[in-house]
């Protein structure tokens, strides 16, 4: 069955209850998004913490979409006066098509090859190596599906450095698949730490799908100690401020992996653990760099 969506631009004072009334007269979803988006005046929202982003977009678009036999030349009207708008202001209307939307969300995701050795592979696949070490590994709420370049570099590193006696902490652990991946490559022991609850939950989820026994915790929790082998892969500002935590939790004489760091940003978290590491950067992809270390 088709739906339609009404298109509506509005400011960034009135957007979200805007959409809250577009909700009430009976939208079954809004989406917002970027007005000036492919433009030279794009504005992104998103920052780094310890950055203040953006709050929101100057001119936003609006989405709302509708059953196909909604009056959205009644609807639209109602919800823009509720808002406190003009019941004139323009607006448009665009018929969309129903999809099988899980499928088509699937197809965007296929096996992803790390190294000869190493596949991510989504549920939905067959493995296209089962010689490998396939990771199962399906799109969620937390970080970490193999795709992203920090991810890519940090398992490429993984497959390179882990060995079978090795004690693993993935800290910022997001979707697991660093620890996940560490337990598949042989190692005795892995602790998955991250801040977001959803996360920890996500990553358990993922464990148990690849058959591996790891210990999740919250990062209040205090259930790492010092580990052979540290991987994080954060945001540089974030890796910055944890430079004494990370010091702590790796063992004198074991290794460190950070990522999540463009190469700009290289110099000042490789400052950051000068003090109690032996850093180098140890590889880049499309311009994100990995910082590797031991630890003195």
């Amino acid at each position: 069955m088709p739906w339609l969506c009404a298109i509506i631009e509005t400011t960034e004072e009135s957007v979200e209850i805007l959409s809250d009334a577009l909700m009430e007269v009976g939208a079954l979803a809004v989406d917002v998004q970027d007005a000036a988006a492919g433009t030279a005046d794009e504005r992104p929202i998103f920052a780094e913490p310890g950055e203040a982003p953006a709050t929101g977009w100057r001119s936003n678009r609006v989405g709302a979409l509708f059953a196909i036999d909604a009056d959205l030349y009644e609807l639209v009207p109602e919800a823009l006066a509720a808002a406190g708008l003009a019941a004139t202001e323009a607006f448009r209307i665009e018929r969309v098509e129903d999809a099988d939307w899980v499928r088509l969300t699937q197809s965007q995701f296929n096996p992803i090859p790390i190294t000869p050795r190493l596949w991510i592979v989504p549920s939905w696949h067959n493995p296209p190596d089962p010689e490998a070490i396939n990771i199962a590994l399906d799109p969620g709420v937390a970080f970490g599906t193999g795709a992203h370049p920090t991810t890519r570099l940090c398992l490429r590193w993984l497959t390179e450095t882990v060995t079978p006696d090795a004690d693993v902490l993935d800290y910022g652990c997001g979707s697991g698949i660093l620890a996940i991946a560490a337990m598949k490559l042989g190692a005795a022991r892995a602790c998955g730490i991250d801040i977001d609850p959803q996360a920890v939950q996500a990553a358990q989820q993922n464990a148990q799908q690849n058959s591996v026994e790891i210990t999740w915790a919250t990062a209040e929790q205090d259930v790492a100690g010092p580990a052979q082998i540290v991987v994080a892969n954060i945001l540089a500002n974030p890796l910055t401020v944890l430079a004494p935590l990370l010091a702590r939790l790796t063992l004198s004489g074991g290794q460190i992996a950070l990522s999540g760091i463009l190469v700009e940003q290289a110099d000042a978290v490789l400052e950051a653990y000068a003090a109690d590491f032996t850093m180098k950067r140890a590889a880049t992809d499309e311009g994100w760099v990995l910082l590797t270390g031991r630890r003195r």
